[in-house]
């Protein structure tokens, strides 16, 4: 079923096509916050009814438009009312706690016309892992509805001690309120005559309750929050439009993912499932963001550093100095059924902490806001050292010891995603290529802070630490007969020799030889790896190669992201424009030009990309991969604290012209334009503004000779 969901803040809302959350819907469809479910049936009807959907849409994902009609309708050989008389326009959004929507009839019949339209409400503030169908335990029950002519209240008390109630209110008084909570109102239109009735849904917690506004007002103050967030962010035209759609896409995905917590904006994982803070998810989505909002970045740092652990705790797999996983609201979590409050179980939440704030640190040269985060930052190296390294190795490890935690601790959690090549899955303690490599870069760029601020001697201790582990890390992790690093080292520190993107990560990070880097890139981009749509999460040679898998041969953007990242740093572009080119390809085929969560690895002979059945989108590391694009194609590697930026511009196929506006760099902003002139290899480049503080160096682009 295609779903329709809008977003703002911590409330969001899911239907069918049609707007509506059918009665007994396993597809999740709801309003939720704090992880709980407050309407579970929306059901909009005419002459008892459901209405013919014609078109509908959430592109813009702050609200939602939905045209529906009449069918044909006779009662005993007399027409009640004719096919498509009534044109029925619902609109909908969200804005400060509270969903509006609006339900426009217009007659556009050549007689007077009477009906009546009903709709059917109920709440059962269901858990979000129950919605899932992951978890059931003690929960709570409805304790009350109360019915008059112009709303309805259900009350439901949790098992958790918290009293949630949802309330629904409408501007005109129905003609009729059923106990079971259908609304119905008798509409008689004249010819092309139109009349709207108009309704709030309110989440209340603890009594706390958002308070609604006049409906015009409350769409003002949402619309004037978009134009803010498109005013305060980088902005790019060019003359590819696929590219111009999936930016835009992205940017607009982005501002809808946005929650804060009380410590500045930060990116939730993705909808529906996953409305909540991810460790992993929030820092890589923040961290392809710095490009066009800086301050994401800085708030989702604040918000990880809040919820660093203190403490050892078997139940949640918390340990001092970790960055958590994921944390819930709702009344499993707050009743200890599930550890998720907030659950630790990701190895690599706590590097990616450390790398966010270097990378964060050398896009605006915030050095005030790195010594507040200081604390935490250096709990997190410690973390690293100590009870991240099981076994003394000098590798960080992951192994579960919760009974209700996550075994699979990497971005690629499945349970089958780490599988040798007999077929046999890993054995846990497990250490992953790829978050060897966030440490390399978390100590080697902590070490380059440590000197600003003149801690030489950690300084050195870390790199010192850094050039053992590079060292180490050559030897263990290198399949000399695949010429390609093994993905993780199992308990008995085998390698996992399966040939999967995750390597692809280390070309960002510094660790990889610069010659291996380069055996890497190829690889990621050969036809065993590369579907033409994107770079597979394992080769189609590999044992556990399953092109519909959720990691075992799909396509992740964000996946690609990563990879893009280190291929553009260290030069290799025709690598990396091969893979913009084929993710732009894929999005052609995805609603609204929006790259999912992931999609099948089929080869792209098929024609299109094949969807993966329940891939969230939008999904905020899915939609920050186009601005990972803007830098691949700028060949943008900022240094703001030497007060350097370094442009190695190379346009794509299709694309001859590139304009960036207000580009977020140091303390200002950088506009430019590239373009590509007939017979002219090399783009020029324009600059209409610069007030970043920083020098621009424009270079020529490096391993041009590498092939596709």
């Amino acid at each position: 079923m295609k779903h329709r969901v809008i977003k703002e803040n911590d409330l969001f809302f899911l239907t069918d096509e049609s707007g509506d959350i059918p009665p007994g819907s396993t597809d999740g469809c709801g309003l939720y916050t704090q992880d709980t479910r407050f309407l579970s049936r929306l059901e909009l009807s005419i002459n008892g009814v459901k209405p013919i959907l014609l078109e509908s849409s959430a592109e813009t994902n702050c609200q939602a438009v939905f045209r529906l009609t009449n069918p044909h309708m006779e009662e005993e050989g007399q027409v009640k009312l004719w096919r498509e008389t009534v044109e029925i326009m619902r609109h909908r959004f969200i804005q400060d706690g509270v969903l509006y929507e609006s339900i426009a009839y217009t007659n556009y019949g050549p007689k007077t016309v009477g009906f009546e339209t009903s709709i059917t409400v109920d709440a059962d503030f269901a858990d979000m892992f129950t919605v899932r169908g992951i978890k059931a335990g003690m929960i709570g029950s409805v304790t009350g509805k109360s019915v008059d002519a112009d709303r309805i209240a259900i009350r439901y008390a949790g098992a958790d001690g918290i009293a949630r109630e949802t309330r629904i209110a409408w501007n005109i008084p129905a003609d009729r309120v059923s106990p079971d909570g259908t609304v119905t109102f008798a509409v008689e239109l004249k010819p092309r005559e139109v009349r709207t009735i108009e309704l709030t849904v309110t989440p209340v917690i603890a009594d706390k309750a958002p308070q609604a506004k006049p409906r015009e007002e409350a769409l003002r103050l949402l619309d004037a929050s978009y134009r803010r967030w498109e005013q305060g962010s980088t902005s790019v035209d060019s003359d590819l439009e696929i590219f111009n759609k999936l930016y835009h896409r992205g940017m607009r995905d982005l501002r809808m993912l946005l929650t804060d917590l009380g410590h500045g904006p930060f990116p939730v994982a993705g909808l529906p499932w996953y409305a909540v803070p991810f460790g992993r998810d929030s820092l890589i989505a923040a961290l392809q963001m710095l490009p066009a909002n800086p301050e994401v970045a800085l708030g989702t740092l604040r918000t990880m550093a809040v919820y660093q652990g203190s403490k050892v705790d078997p139940w949640r797999d918390e340990t001092p100095g970790k960055i958590m996983h994921e944390i819930r609201y709702g009344e499993l979590a707050n009743t200890n059924q599930i550890p998720f409050t907030p659950y630790y179980g990701s190895v690599d939440s706590t590097p990616l902490f450390v790398v966010l704030a270097i990378e964060y640190y050398r896009w605006t040269g915030d050095l005030g806001a790195i010594r507040e985060l200081m604390p935490a930052l250096e709990r997190a190296l410690e973390w690293i050292d100590q009870s991240g390294d099981l076994d003394g190795d000098g590798f960080v490890e992951y192994h579960s010891v919760s009974s209700g935690g996550i075994a699979n601790q990497g971005w690629k959690d499945s349970g089958d995603s780490i599988v040798h090549a007999s077929g046999d899955f890993a054995e846990t303690p497990i250490a992953l290529a790829e978050v060897q490599g966030y440490v390399y870069l978390a100590k080697t760029g902590m070490a380059e802070i440590f000197r600003k601020l003149g801690r030489n001697a950690e300084a050195e201790a870390l790199e010192r630490a850094a050039a053992d582990m590079k060292r180490r890390f050559e030897q263990s992790f290198w399949m000399a007969d695949e010429s390609f690093y093994a993905i993780a080292l199992d308990r008995e520190k085998r390698q996992v020799q399966s040939v999967t993107s995750n390597p692809g990560h280390l070309l960002m990070t510094g660790l990889p030889d610069e010659n291996r880097a380069e055996l890497v890139a190829r690889r990621l981009t050969a036809e065993d790896m590369f579907s033409g749509y994107g770079i597979r999460t394992m080769s189609e040679k590999s044992t556990g190669y399953n092109p519909m898998s959720y990691h075992n041969g799909s396509v992740w953007p964000h996946d690609n992201s990563l990879c893009l990242i280190g291929m553009s740093r260290m030069g290799f572009i025709e690598q990396a424009l091969k893979v913009t080119r084929g993710l732009m390809r894929a999005a052609e085929h995805f609603e609204y030009a929006r790259l999912p969560e992931l999609f099948c690895g089929y080869e792209d002979t098929l024609g299109r990309p094949v969807p993966y059945p329940v891939a969230c989108s939008p999904q905020a590391w899915a939609a920050g991969t186009p601005l990972i694009f803007l830098q691949v194609f700028l060949g943008l590697d900022p240094d703001v604290p030497d007060g350097i930026i370094r442009l190695r511009p190379a346009l794509p196929e299709g694309m001859n012209r590139l304009s960036v506006r207000q580009l977020r760099v140091g303390s200002g902003t950088l506009s430019l334009t590239v373009t590509r002139r007939e017979g002219n290899a090399v783009p020029e480049v324009e600059v209409e503004h610069n007030s970043t503080g920083c020098e621009l160096r424009v270079l020529h682009a490096i391993h041009q000779d590498v092939q596709n």
